[in-house]
């Protein structure tokens, strides 16, 4: 026992999700249903269906029906677990981003938040607008070749921990400042800490690089490395 917070990832793809819908609810298929957008249903759907894939292996195995598990948005817009109409302890943090889901979950926390993005240049426009003087001076001391990713991570960090606090993009992106190194960006996970400048309170976190997309994971509380969900 590390008396740490453990973490699991799933990442599923377009080319992985099921054609039909007999793995959502009754309640989640009413709401893919008002979505009007091609967009923003297949969004919806690629991330529930990796969040339902990600509770299957880490609750029940293979043999659990997927309609079993339900991901209702609490009042706050964040996602939360039922199981067989009840509600689960088990926390989970969703993001997409082109034909790319992730979804991170835990047993141990319910301030848990996560971000997949496309490895992308940012403008110096975007710079300002929502990173702090700190943060855009990280990134500009970076090697010109590594400033997009660095852009990119210090993005996802800073929502990921957006999420942790249960507000999102509604909250100022400056408000939150992410402490990210470049340490092993073609390997494995790698920790860095978000400080809210309202509070001063640190969340831990980790993040990785697969391929052209950066994935984090942030927590409030100290976290063991996270682990990837195996599907059978």
């Amino acid at each position: 026992m590390t008396g740490l917070i453990s973490l699991y990832w799933l990442i599923q793809t377009t080319a992985d999700l099921a054609k039909d819908n007999d793995w959502l609810s009754r309640q989640e298929l009413a709401v893919l249903e008002e979505k009007r957008f091609l967009k923003r249903r297949s969004d919806w759907r690629l991330g529930r269906w990796t969040a339902k894939r990600a509770l299957a292996a880490y609750a029940s195995g293979p043999d659990k029906n997927l309609s079993d598990f339900e991901i209702r948005a609490a009042g706050d817009g964040a996602p939360e677990v039922y199981v067989d109409g009840r509600k689960a302890t088990i926390s989970i943090s969703i993001s997409h981003s082109e034909g790319v889901g992730l979804c991170v979950l835990s047993g141990d926390t319910d301030a848990l938040g996560c971000d997949l993005e496309k490895i992308n240049a940012r403008s110096e426009s975007f710079l300002s607008d929502y990173f702090t003087a700190r943060e855009i001076e990280r990134v500009k001391a970076c090697p010109a070749a590594d400033r997009p990713l660095a852009a990119t991570l210090t993005w996802c960090a800073k929502e990921s921990a957006l999420k942790t606090l249960r507000e999102g993009l509604r909250r100022d992106t400056r408000s939150v400042e992410a402490d990210v190194r470049l340490r092993d960006p073609g390997g494995g996970w790698n920790r860095f800490a978000v400080t809210c400048t309202k509070t001063s309170n640190v969340f831990d976190g980790w993040w990785r690089r697969m391929d052209d997309f950066v994935l984090t994971a942030t927590v409030g509380g100290a976290a063991d490395e996270p682990v990837e969900l195996i599907l059978a």
